[in-house]
């Protein structure tokens, strides 16, 4: 069923308060909660740390409205902070890595295949098949420094294979930039894609930014400043298909209104009922501060809301294994290159990021080292390699 986000007043912003109690519950469980009850905390924490930036950014260009985004601004902090501690100590970095990069896969090719404007939908099935990659990498990172399996995290929804080699994804910046949508005549539901997907990735550049440089292994750290590098190019990818006309107040509505869209599909979809009591209470919170901007938009625009935000938002994106889908754009998009904002055929690319990739590789390639001879199986490598015991042995 439809949200109406004006009929729907949510919580008033002088009642939202969290005490650190309720900010830091029980974690997850890494083994028996479903894999896709993770993927809605890493997506909807990174949507909150937008929203933040956003925020941020906002405050200091406009300071009629610095006030109002302050008090927004500390209560996405506690959204965050309460999503975000659901991740359990049990999982390694690494296996968070993992977590993360499942969201990728999952999360852009269920926008892809619901994307209405078909430029764009060929944006994001380009940014998928190169997070698909970024999976098996770090699966061979996992397994070789480790000993683990990655599908104990990803638990049979999310293949381990080789997508668009991670080696060939460096590109001059000329050739991450996109055409952006235009924001009169976009769908709401692509502005809605647009911000979840950008958000998504933006975190995910901005947690091996900070995880990285904490391994020892020197193939592991290379690795995580490689892919890091990528996350880079897909968020300037992901931010260049937003409209730069949409005004200061309009992006903030639209991303007032793209978090009621996402805790509305948690809510939808989350089978875990301890968690979807929080994606309950957000939605509520995300509403009523929907409605503050909503109300500032007009106050200082003079335009009805309605105009850029529909009273009734689009349905969420489904929360399901896309291995189907994914395993077709790898056979049919695997050798598409960028070159400008247009996609080409690897024979077309463009000179400038073939050279870019020459200087970057000069010394080596960590992705291609880090598989070399790599192929996913259950259990990993070491388990491939252990003799059968006889039974005899096992008496002794």
């Amino acid at each position: 069923m439809a949200l109406n986000i004006y009929e729907n007043r949510g919580r008033p912003i002088e009642k939202q308060f969290l005490t650190w109690r309720e900010m830091v519950q029980a974690p997850i469980s890494k083994l028996d909660d479903d894999a896709f009850t993770r993927v809605m905390i890493i997506l909807m924490n990174g949507i909150e740390l937008e929203s933040i930036h956003f925020s941020r950014a906002c405050a200091r260009m406009n300071k009629d409205l610095q006030l109002p985004l302050a008090q927004l601004r500390r209560i996405d902090q506690h959204q965050a902070t309460t999503i975000n501690w659901m991740l359990g100590a049990d999982h390694s970095p690494l296996e968070t890595t993992i977590a993360y990069e499942q969201v990728a896969i999952e999360v852009t090719a269920a926008v892809a295949q619901n994307e209405p404007d078909p430029y764009l939908a060929q944006v994001y099935r380009f940014g998928l098949l190169e997070d698909f990659d970024h999976m098996y990498r770090y699966s061979a990172l996992l397994d070789r420094l480790e000993g683990k399996d990655s599908n104990n995290i990803l638990q049979s929804y999310t293949d381990v294979l080789p997508g668009r080699p991670t080696i060939y994804e460096h590109r001059a910046p000329e050739d991450d930039l996109r055409e952006p949508y235009d924001r009169k005549k976009a769908e709401p539901l692509s502005k809605m894609h647009a911000l979840t997907i950008m958000s998504g990735e933006q975190q995910t550049w901005n947690y091996y930014m900070n995880i990285g440089p904490l391994f020892s292994d020197p193939i592991a750290r290379q690795l995580y400043a490689e892919i890091a590098h990528i996350e880079e190019q897909h968020v300037t990818q992901y931010q260049a298909i937003i409209d730069p006309e949409e005004t200061w107040l309009e992006k903030w509505m639209l991303h007032k209104a793209n978090e009621v869209y996402n805790y509305y599909g948690c809510v939808q979809q989350e089978k875990n009922a301890r968690v979807k009591a929080i994606w309950e209470r957000f939605l509520d919170y995300e509403l009523g501060q929907f409605h503050m901007v909503r109300e500032l938009f007009e106050q200082y625009e003079n335009r009805d809301a309605q105009s850029v935000v529909p009273t009734t938002l689009p349905e969420p994106f489904p929360y399901a294994s896309q291995r189907d889908y994914v395993r077709e754009v790898l056979r049919n998009e695997v050798d598409l290159r960028a070159r400008g904002t247009a996609f080409v055929d690897l024979s077309e690319e463009s000179e400038a990021s073939k050279v870019y990739r020459q200087r970057l590789h000069a010394d080596g390639v960590p992705s291609e080292i880090v598989a070399l001879n790599y192929i996913w199986q259950p259990g990993g490598e070491l388990n491939s390699l252990r003799a059968p015991m006889h039974v005899s042995q096992l008496q002794h």
